[in-house]
């Protein structure tokens, strides 16, 4: 066993591979079997790797949950920031442009009328909870865009690590929701074409989610959900530590 076990620590990233490989092939057969593909496998995956995180976390005492365990160390790699950001790009990249420019101004709009709801819907449940100073119902805000967006915006404004991580949090739950809730929502609000899913991604903003919800809806829309969501992370992480930050400085100034 300890020879296997250094193996495997020697070995890490390729182990995370594997390991992430049947955690997928696993959710794909439960979202078929137990649940008809009425929730994504992708959905089910994400659930699979929180509570991985969550029982790495408790087991070490650590902060970067499962990856604490030095046999899974290489889950810090494979989720970090590398290779969130070439999925992110490589995705988009199957996106025609031709199709891109129809969309106009819609998907414009799109953009700054989610990352405005989102936000406002955040720090709202922000002040639920009792908070009442601006950076923290910024940076919760910024959570509710995306989980990217929070920590940023947090980092940016001096934010406490509580703060963020709830941010983060927020984000995350946001996630989710998005990637179980697309399939089901698809046909009621007509999500069957590349403009709508652009205009989808731009009010939904989280990259993950609404990739992975386009995914069980239809493969074929997920370029065009993954490009506006990606702009909407951009424009979120520029928005929120500024604009929108100081407008809840005026509104909460003590």
């Amino acid at each position: 066993m300890e020879i296997i076990s250094k193996f495997l620590e020697k070995n890490g990233i390729v182990f995370t591979f594997l390991v992430v490989s049947l955690i997928i092939y696993f959710s794909e057969l439960i979202s078929v079997k137990a649940t008809n593909k009425k929730i994504p496998g992708s959905a089910i995956a994400i659930i699979i790797g929180l509570l991985l995180a969550y029982f790495g976390g408790v087991a070490t005492g650590g902060e970067k949950g499962i990856a604490d365990i030095k046999i899974f160390s290489g889950f810090g790699v494979l989720g970090g920031s590398m290779f969130r950001d070439f999925a992110i790009v490589s995705t988009a990249m199957g996106a025609s442009f031709i199709v891109i420019k129809r969309t106009g101004w819609a998907g414009v709009i799109s953009l700054f009328l989610g990352i405005t709801l989102s936000f406002i819907g955040g720090a709202l449940i922000a002040l639920l909870w009792g908070y009442h100073d601006a950076i923290s119902l910024t940076t919760i805000g910024a959570g509710a865009c995306t989980y990217i967006v929070g920590p940023v915006t947090g980092a940016a404004i001096g934010a406490s690590s509580d703060v963020i991580a709830l941010s983060i949090a927020a984000g995350v739950v946001k996630a989710v929701f998005v990637t179980i809730g697309t399939p089901f929502i698809a046909k009621y609000i007509g999500l069957n074409n590349p403009h709508t899913a652009m205009v989808y991604g731009g009010l939904m903003g989280t990259t993950s989610g609404v990739s992975a919800g386009l995914a069980a809806t239809d493969p074929t829309l997920v370029p065009y959900g993954a490009l506006t969501a990606t702009f909407y992370t951009g424009l979120g992480c520029l928005f929120c530590p500024s604009l929108l930050f100081i407008m809840m400085k005026i509104v909460f100034a003590d």
